[in-house]
């Protein structure tokens, strides 16, 4: 009989911690299906899973500082700097959204919130296996058990047209970005004979292809799969509509946690299996970041509902990203890093305040913003520094983290794609000014309470306050405190991101 694998448990201790909280979850959902206390038992339970995970993280941290990046089940898996603080990442931004959710899901009256996280649950398993993932098929499987989930999520509110359709768009478009990505690892296999990042770079090490057209061709395919999950144009075609769809809080999850996991992935693919053709996938990357950045801010000019206008802004942003990846320096790899873990909580603080704004129907177009700096001012604050940080404006971490991708893009002498993110980060800030000036000096839309899809005139968001609940406001505090905070100190945080290291 063949020998089983060793398993190392402390590398896969954060997932299986979530393995079990998800298998309680539904034993406890099944059982006790009527009582009024069981969606806060699961909503408990939940974070307290995800604390585990976290500490379970700490530890890998400290046991990486400490002895070195190492491989396990049969090197499937890197526990490396780099898959430890993607997955800080993802945990934290699913803590954020466990915590909007409660008081979300009663405000516009979804039920089934037991079911809700559990989903949530499950997505996060998928995104803490492809920070890590070290071998093509559990990319692919990670990508699959990350992106399952989230289509049910983004389809929660069965009540909506909107949340149905996005749903169904992202379903369809994922499914097929999934087969062009799988097909990419049977090529990459059939050129290098290994699945494993590792295995394809000393093959790649040692051998010199007389045609490489089989394994280029497979690069391609895996960097439209992956460019599909981190809302990279062309592949962004999903985005709006799912963005606007999902609840508020899956919304921020999505923008955070998969956008986090996925560039995790490719920049493992990238720099661990093939950074022997580096030569061959930066100008992909470039061109990538270009049509990215460009296209994003264009089509977020234009948008008169706010959550499209945020999801465009996210594809800018993983523009932003990109010119850290095509940098392909140590540099570039900890702005990648930076830029992430910023844009978490900035955007997660965000679809906070629409959370807490949200009623049924949830209609958050632009005129519905008219007045909220009169009616609910500590919200319209918040919304305020979070939008200014997206934007890049000093003093915030998001001035800081674009200032990182382009010193990266400067090292590595990337002059025309520094040009144009700069040019971008330019065009940014006219939209997101145009949220602050509609909250501040714009008119209020006279709606009452129609809130009904297809409503001829938007209700304006906050005419009627209801008290932010504490997960919400912790959220929103730990989201602005944490964005100033980096903005003026950066030092912490930049120095755990330039420590993260990939394995090879």
């Amino acid at each position: 009989m063949r020998a089983v694998p060793p398993i190392h448990w402390p590398a896969v201790a954060p997932v299986a911690a979530l393995g079990v909280t998800v298998v309680v979850a539904v034993m406890l959902r099944s059982l006790v299906r009527r009582s009024a206390w069981v969606d806060d038992a699961v909503i408990a339970l939940t974070l307290v899973g995800l604390a585990v995970a976290g500490g379970f993280v700490v530890v890998q941290w400290r046991i990486v500082r400490s002895d070195g990046a190492y491989q396990a089940v049969a090197g499937a898996v890197a526990v490396d700097g780099f898959a430890v603080f993607v997955a800080g990442v993802v945990l934290a931004a699913a803590a954020a959204s466990v915590l909007l959710s409660r008081s979300y899901l009663r405000t516009v009256g979804l039920a089934h919130g037991g079911e809700y996280l559990v989903l949530l649950l499950c997505s996060t398993i998928g995104m803490l296996v492809m920070a890590g993932a070290n071998d093509l098929l559990v990319v692919f499987v990670a990508l699959e058990v990350l992106s399952i989930p989230l289509y049910l999520l983004t389809a929660f509110d069965r009540r909506r047209r909107a949340s149905l359709e996005g749903g169904m768009k992202y379903f369809v478009l994922g499914s097929f970005a999934s087969a062009v990505f799988l097909y990419g690892v049977a090529l990459t296999y059939g050129a290098t004979g290994s699945t494993s990042l590792p295995g394809v770079a000393a093959f790649l090490a040692r051998t010199t292809l007389a045609e490489s057209g089989t394994l280029l061709a497979g690069l391609m395919l895996m960097l439209v799969g992956l460019g599909f999950k981190v809302a990279a144009v062309p592949f962004h075609t999903w985005v709006p509509d799912a963005y606007q769809g999902a609840p508020a809080p899956v919304t921020g999850f999505m923008a955070s946690a998969t956008k986090a996991a996925a560039f995790a992935a490719l920049a493992r693919v990238l720099f661990t299996g093939l950074d022997a053709y580096r030569s061959d996938w930066r100008p992909a990357v470039w061109a990538l970041a270009v049509l990215t950045l460009v296209v994003g801010n264009l089509a977020a000019l234009a948008q008169r509902d706010v959550k499209r206008l945020l999801a465009y802004s996210s594809v800018a942003h993983a523009g932003f990203i990109l010119i850290g990846i095509e940098a392909a320096n140590q540099r570039g790899r900890a702005a990648a890093l930076f830029y992430l873990a910023t844009y978490a909580l900035m955007v997660l603080g965000t679809f906070g305040v629409l959370a807490a704004l949200a009623r049924r129907g949830e209609r958050f177009d632009l005129e519905c913003f008219a007045g909220l700096g009169r009616r609910r001012p500590v919200l319209a604050g918040v919304l305020t520094v979070l939008l200014l940080a997206q934007a890049g404006v000093p003093a915030t971490s998001g001035f800081v983290a674009k200032l990182g991708v382009f010193q990266a893009a400067a090292q590595a002498r990337s002059w025309a794609l520094l040009v144009v993110g700069v040019l971008a980060a330019v065009v940014g800030v006219a939209y997101y000014l145009r949220v602050l000036l509609v909250m501040y000096t714009g008119a209020e839309a006279d709606g009452g309470e129609g809130t009904a899809e297809g409503s001829p005139v938007p209700p304006a968001l906050g005419a009627a306050p209801v008290g932010v609940d504490a997960g919400t406001g912790i959220v929103l505090a730990v989201a602005v405190a944490v964005t100033v905070w980096v903005g003026v100190a950066p030092g912490g945080l930049l120095d755990l991101a330039e420590r993260a290291r990939l394995l090879f």
